[in-house]
């Protein structure tokens, strides 16, 4: 489905070294905050945020109509690449964006100058199955990774029964409070700074909606991802988690342990979001990587 128009914007000179930064699933590329990327930029980065399909500012699908995979969402990787004018880039994903990264990584390595994978899982390891497991109360199986905190389990099953939200502010409200258990204990919850992000993410929707078609793209092929490929990755890696990471505690670990070379760094505080208390270090990181 190579029709679906994809909105992307660039930061930085031309000529700086690219980095593609590859939000999660559901999600916007505004969730890559300004001030991390500002911080990439002014390290002589030229940083590319992209809106998935379904997300944003992209286009939308009528998905009974035309279905897609998440084939068809990690194809849109080289899209963007693509449509900047790069023949490779430094992959920075977050979450499933993470996932997106490191198949990337595995199917076309020379597109892939470095990696960095955030609060993601490894690919191939039966994510989805283990969040559905927890949700629906299912005992895991062995060899399955390490499942959610209680607290989003509880949070998720509520949201699971609960009746759709019927307006704007309701509809922000439930972004807000799914945002406050995303973000996690370890750090103070800026709830003022986070109503203003995802009013931004609901106003700037095509179709707030259309998200719902990712999980249909993951149910249409559950087999995506490859199992036991992290093996071949070969671009320099590094995995960050944070240590209150409430959606994929321990993930990391797993993730650096099957990618040759690859280092992993915890930050201190940090859950599955991308708060302000964080944007120095992982710039940083993410700077420190992309050198040379």
């Amino acid at each position: 489905m190579r029709d679906v128009k994809i909105w992307s914007e660039e930061f930085g000179a031309v000529a700086d070294v690219p980095i593609l930064l590859i939000m999660g699933s559901m999600s916007q590329g505004i969730l890559w905050p300004d001030e991390f990327v500002g911080r990439l930029v002014a390290g002589g980065r030229r940083v590319i945020r992209y809106d998935h399909r379904d997300t944003g500012l992209s286009g939308t699908v009528d998905f009974a109509a035309t279905p897609y995979t998440w084939e068809d969402i990690k194809n849109d990787v080289y899209r963007v690449l693509d449509a900047h004018g790069l023949e490779s880039a430094h992959l920075v994903g977050h979450s499933a964006g993470g996932l997106l990264a490191q198949f990337v990584a595995v199917e076309r390595p020379e597109r892939v100058r470095s990696l960095t994978v955030i609060g993601s899982s490894p690919l191939g390891g039966g994510e989805g199955r283990v969040l559905m497991q927890a949700l629906m109360g299912q005992p895991q199986l062995d060899g399955d990774l390490p499942g959610p905190a209680p607290e989003f389990v509880s949070f998720y099953r509520e949201l699971m029964a609960a009746a759709p939200p019927e307006n704007r502010q309701a509809r922000i409200e439930g972004m807000l409070a799914e945002q406050r258990v995303l973000h996690g204990t370890g750090l103070p919850f800026d709830e003022d700074a986070a109503r203003r992000l995802q009013e931004r993410i609901h106003d700037r929707a095509r179709d707030l909606t259309a998200v719902a078609n990712h999980r249909l793209a993951a149910a249409a092929a559950p087999d995506f991802e490859p199992v036991g490929a992290l093996h071949r990755v070969r671009a320099s890696t590094l995995v960050v988690e944070g240590s209150h990471e409430p959606v994929k505690p321990g993930h990391g670990a797993i993730i650096a342990e099957r990618i040759p070379g690859a280092r992993l760094r915890i930050v201190p505080g940090m859950g599955h979001t991308l708060p302000p208390q964080v944007h120095e270090e992982l710039a940083a990181a993410v700077l420190g990587h992309t050198a040379g």
